[in-house]
């Protein structure tokens, strides 16, 4: 089903408006200055009645339900894959667009699987009225390997991440934070979110898949691929959690069908839609950050050099906002690439 909306303004729900990224997708939307005409915040039972800041104002939480997407034109989720199950085809069956952050409907062969910057015209065709926003790490990943694959096409891609504690919710901030008090006070520490101490350490914390890989890294396989529309590519990758309150961070290597240099593929970068090359030679402190991504849009790219051991392959520092790339920026500008006439 492809729908088209020529509208000068929406009315905009947000499933989900309580959590982290559901509030990153209110303030992006007011940011951006997105059409909106009306706002509908959906969240559970709990929160309904409870109020959030939008356009200098303040809106009423309603409480999610059967009926909640009457008169809906776009309906960001961000409440989990359980949720988005349950309440995406109703939302889409009530005639609006549902762009979903959970996993839910990322492998369905029937949702398009959409990075603006990378596959946008996949989000045109989709026969159930939902698209599906990918994971964050494989997000900023692609939307920096798109011109090189373009150019060579990637043969395979070994990535190693470094993931924020926002990417798992408020309350994993929380507990890194506290966790930090412990330890610098001497006290025991004691998690209450991650499955053992986070402050001051590393930790694989997603769930197993299958072969010993984690679902978060299973995920940026598949994601991978099914953006760039090849099954062939080879994706090696290894998830970490690192104490870090906001922003994703990748070492990335990637090998192509023929050879590619650092110089072309920083020629390449440059020009990328939604990339940001730091391309100065390597210094100290002289590269992307997680601190300095945060509260940002782009997708930063640096350390672009030849690989030492594979001769033709490339290696390069992947750096983005999980929140706002990985996550609510990525979802609102699929509806302004859709939508909006700018």
């Amino acid at each position: 089903m492809e729908r088209t909306m020529s509208k000068a303004s929406f009315v905009v729900a947000v499933a989900g408006a309580t959590g982290a990224v559901g509030r990153e997708m209110l303030r992006t939307l007011e940011q951006r200055s997105f059409p909106v005409s009306k706002l509908v915040p959906l969240a559970s039972k709990r929160s309904a009645g409870q109020k959030l800041p939008f356009r200098g104002g303040e809106v009423v939480i309603e409480e999610l339900g059967p009926k909640s997407f009457e008169g809906v034109d776009i309906a960001l989720f961000s409440a989990g894959a359980s949720v988005a199950r349950e309440y995406g085809p109703i939302a889409a069956k009530s005639g609006a667009v549902v762009i979903d952050n959970s996993s839910a409907w990322r492998m369905d062969p029937d949702v398009p699987l959409v990075v603006p910057e990378v596959n946008i015209e996949a989000a045109k065709v989709r026969p159930k009225g939902i698209i599906a926003n990918p994971n964050c790490s494989t997000i900023q990943m692609v939307v920096a390997l798109k011109p090189l694959h373009d150019a060579a096409r990637i043969k395979t891609i070994v990535v190693s991440t470094y993931q924020a504690t926002s990417g798992k919710g408020h309350a994993a901030v929380e507990d890194l934070l506290q966790q930090t008090r412990s330890v610098l006070a001497g006290e025991k520490v004691t998690p209450a979110v991650f499955p053992g101490q986070m402050a001051f350490n590393v930790l694989c914390d997603w769930k197993a898949g299958e072969n010993d890989y984690s679902e978060e890294e299973l995920k940026m396989v598949n994601e991978t691929r099914k953006i760039m529309g090849d099954d062939t590519i080879g994706v090696s990758p290894t998830t970490v959690r690192v104490p870090v309150i906001n922003g994703h961070s990748e070492s990335v290597h990637v090998q192509f069908h023929r050879p590619m240099t650092a110089e072309e593929a920083k020629t390449l970068l440059r020009d990328a839609e939604g990339v940001v090359l730091m391309d100065d030679a390597y210094a100290p402190g002289n590269h992307p950050q997680p601190f300095s991504a945060t509260g940002t849009d782009p997708v930063f790219v640096g350390r672009v050099r030849d690989d030492l051991a594979v001769k033709g392959a490339i290696k390069m520092f992947v750096v983005a906002d999980n929140l706002r790339k990985g996550a609510a920026l990525n979802a609102v500008q699929i509806a302004e690439k859709l939508f909006v006439q700018r």
